[in-house]
């Protein structure tokens, strides 16, 4: 609606009264009536208060007469006595509906508005405004423009309305009943909630195609406001409605609560809860202030605060956690040995420092005893291993799996600024085992990595020192934890990844694969029993003798550990259990002939004497993170110019290995009988056969010298012979690692000799009894004792070869 004209405190005496004898109007003069803020559109109606005793005086005059008015807007609506200056050129010609006097002597003059006219002259004469005026008549409504100006209009305008918060209920239907564009832009401005001045614009524009575009832009930015206007209600009221229910439903709780017992009196209860807990946990004093002032803090926190939960989680960890020290248990050394030999067969050597270890913890529990950690393959029981400790000494055993940790929060735990922040993995294990003597394993702890969030491995610093550790502060907890009675016990396959520093605070426990005979012993005690409950099988239902078992071991796995093995048994144990329950009477007998159906085509066989079977082929022995292995190094000599060429992915290491041996072979052509000018006019090709895996490492130095030595000899190396070793230019052989893990590689080929540098014996005695029967050893210091150990006679030859033909090619 359109804004009214202000109210004044004309008194009813002044408005009426008798009236002076005024002089006729002429017939083309009009009696206007100024309005503030206030613009009359043709076709509508509009009420206006008078206020001012001209404005009362004019109106009474046109119901006498029975005359039209003219209603013109004020320019400026705080001028109290306008003139003819201050008033708008164009206005709109209105006829009087109504005149109404109130009861308190205000006037009101209800008006139709009929057509815009523009004030030609004012003349003077009366005690009102009358002008002589020119009525301006509507343009014609033709065309296509002004026709789709209309249409545009009108869907704008039914928009605003539906959008306007208390609109009327008839004005849709009196908008679709428009048949004009100009009534149509009359009516959508008047109802528009725009300036004066905007609606006074509008009614100047005589224009009707300018007037509709300009009521299309207004109501445009009309529309758009109401929009926004509507969506910020559904927010606001939907925020409120939150807050009503929230508050709501904190009454209904509250007054549940009071039925229950639970308000008030039940928070008190919890708090005292709380006290007698934090009493019993026997905490250290400063650990006790901390939790008491947090209980505090609780106290006076509403259960509805967001941080209560926080509070009372922290609380409950440092309740938990188990701060007194349990009664030291005595430790049997008898029974530490039985529980070993029950758990694990042979590493007689890796027993032997356990039991030492358990000794020394006897006679001193409260010394400062060595971080054990188990290096070796998988699958050879490194984690068994610290389950047995445990057992031996009578605590409990808690794992921790660190593979793949690369955050220094999965070890110190996180900051209680953080939502859903835990501690650590070591506070939580003390936490899981609820003593603070257990045996933690740290597994895998040669697979931890680094990231922006730190490094876990240096945090792992202050855990296993024994100097650190019995202060131990974890992030989330902010209060140090005695560390110093667990019993830590770590697992590795290598030692190249752990850190220096890190490794320095280790005693490292090396355990290498098991030969044939020691995983055929270890399936019989262990790997059978276990697969039989799992499979629901009970002993003698199926027979699986020790020719089947080795069939197993040698072709079917080529492993340092036996988890493999134990699937492979597993495999077969289903394969009885299907017989079983199809109902075949009596024990099932598993042969050696039925494991092809059974797991397939053996997977393993002896190539050694295939590969050998021609000059330039060596066998040679690798240590791998998962145990031993054995390599063949492969040498062909082509027409050429001298060239070097390796292949099989080697690394630098082992390039160069291959560049020293053809050095020493060179410098000894002599010796060895090779004529010097054949390296001149060919080029050698060394290949490491499994071209797809990363190769490096000196230990290849005296194979790639005998493949060499044995491509320009013509003479083939021995099928039952490997050999390992780094050789330097002056022929001298070198030691190197991972002794143990190669022969028992070689052992598992089924190779009769091993050839070693000399000053490796002192790993002769790691080396298991079994491997050390069957095998014989050759201890070189020097080349020559290789060439002189490991070649072949030389063949008769009908027609020898200049240029051999590939050597190690399988056939």
């Amino acid at each position: 609606m359109a804004d009214l004209e202000m109210r004044t405190n004309d008194t009813p005496s002044e408005a009426g009264g008798a009236q002076p004898q005024l002089p006729p109007l002429p017939p083309d003069a009009l009696i206007i009536v100024p309005v503030r803020n206030t613009v009359l559109f043709p076709g509508l109606v509009l009420p206006i208060t008078l206020g001012r005793p001209k404005s009362v005086a004019a109106a009474q005059q046109a119901v006498r007469d029975q005359r039209q008015v003219g209603i013109l807007m004020q320019r400026d609506p705080e001028v109290a006595e306008p003139t003819a200056n201050d008033m708008h050129r164009m206005g709109t010609l209105a006829n009087i509906v109504r005149y109404i006097t109130a009861p308190d002597g205000s006037h009101h003059l209800v008006c139709q508005g009929e057509q815009r006219f523009q004030v030609v002259e004012y003349l003077n004469g009366w005690p009102f405004f009358v002008a002589r005026v020119l009525q301006i008549p509507e343009p014609a409504t033709t065309g296509a423009e002004v026709e789709a100006r209309f249409v545009n209009l009108r869907a704008q305008t039914l928009e605003a309305v539906q959008l306007l918060p208390q609109a009327p209920p008839d004005l849709v239907a009196a908008i679709q009943s428009i048949e004009t564009p100009a009534a149509l832009a009359d009516l959508a401005v008047s109802y528009m909630d725009v300036k004066p001045d905007e609606k006074q614009e509008v009614l100047e524009t005589v224009d009707l195609a300018a007037r509709m575009d300009k009521v299309s832009r207004l109501l445009a930015h009309r529309i758009e406001v109401l929009r926004l206007s509507q969506e910020i209600g559904r927010q606001t009221k939907a925020a409120l409605d939150e807050r009503q229910r929230e508050v709501l439903l904190r009454e209904q709780m509250a007054a549940i609560q009071r039925q229950l017992g639970e308000g008030e009196e039940g928070k008190a209860a919890e708090i005292a809860e709380l006290d007698k807990a934090i009493t019993d946990a026997k905490m250290p004093k400063d650990v006790e202030d901390a939790a008491r002032k947090e209980l505090r803090r609780l106290q006076r926190m509403p259960e509805a605060a967001g941080e209560y939960g926080m509070v009372r989680t922290y609380l409950d960890w440092l309740i938990e956690l188990p701060w007194a020290l349990p009664e030291e248990k005595p430790i049997d050394i008898k029974e530490a040995r039985r529980i070993l030999d029950d758990d694990h067969y042979d590493l007689d050597k890796i027993k032997r420092r356990i039991i030492e270890y358990l000794a020394v913890r006897k006679l001193a529990p409260t010394g400062k005893a060595p971080i054990l950690c188990f290096v070796g393959p998988p699958g050879v029981g490194k984690t068994s291993l610290g389950q047995s400790i445990a057992r031996a000494m009578g605590r409990k055993f808690v794992r921790v799996s660190l593979g793949g940790v690369h955050d220094e929060a999965e070890i110190r735990g996180h900051r209680r600024t953080y939502i859903g922040a835990l501690p650590g993995n070591i506070i939580q294990a003390i936490r899981k085992a609820g003593s603070r003597d257990c045996v933690m394993m740290l597994d895998e702890i040669d697979k931890l990595g680094a990231g922006i969030q730190g490094d876990p491995g240096a945090a792992l610093l202050e855990v296993l020192d024994p100097e650190q550790n019995n202060t131990f502060r974890d992030n989330y907890l902010a209060v140090p934890f005695d560390l110093s009675r667990v019993a830590f016990i770590t697992t590795a396959n290598m030692l190249d990844t752990i850190p220096g520093p890190l490794r320095d605070r280790m005693e490292i426990i090396s355990l290498a694969g098991y030969t044939a005979d020691e995983k055929l012993e270890i399936a019989h005690r262990y790997l059978l029993r276990r697969q039989l409950e799992a499979n629901g099988l009970k002993a003698g239902q199926v027979e699986l003798d020790d020719k089947v078992l080795r069939e197993i071991i040698q072709n079917y796995t080529r492993e340092a550990g036996v988890r493999g093995l134990e699937r492979l048994i597993g495999q077969v144990l289903r394969h009885a259990a299907v017989r079983i329950a199809e109902g075949q009477a009596g024990p099932v007998h598993i042969e050696r002939a039925e494991l092809v159906p059974i797991l397939g085509a053996p997977k393993f066989e002896s190539e050694t004497a295939m590969r050998t079977s021609v000059p330039g082929v060596a066998t040679g022995l690798a240590w791998t993170p998962v145990g031993g292995d054995i390599l063949f190094i492969e040498a062909t000599r082509i027409p050429g110019s001298g060239r070097l060429i390796l292949t099989g992915q080697l690394g630098d290491v082992m390039k160069e290995s291959a560049q020293a041996a053809l050095s020493i072979v060179k410098n000894r052509a002599v010796s060895l009988g090779i004529d010097a000018s054949r390296f001149e006019k060919s080029d050698i090709h060394v290949h490491v056969p499994a071209g797809a895996i990363p190769k490096d490492g000196p230990s290849a130095g005296v194979a790639m010298f005998m493949a060499l030595v044995s491509l320009m000899t013509e003479r083939t190396v021995r099928s039952d012979t490997a050999m390992t070793g780094e050789i330097s230019l002056r022929g001298l052989v070198l030691p190197v690692g991972g002794i143990k893990e190669k022969v028992l590689a070689a052992h598992a080929a089924g190779l009769k000799r091993v050839m070693l540098p000399a000053r490796n014996r002192r790993d002769y005695d790691d080396i298991p009894e079994i491997a050390r029967k069957e095998m014989e050893f050759i201890w070189l210091e020097r080349v020559e004792e290789a060439v002189a150990a490991a070649l072949e006679p030389k063949k008769p030859s009908d027609a020898p070869a200049s240029v051999p033909q590939l050597a190690g090619a399988d056939a």
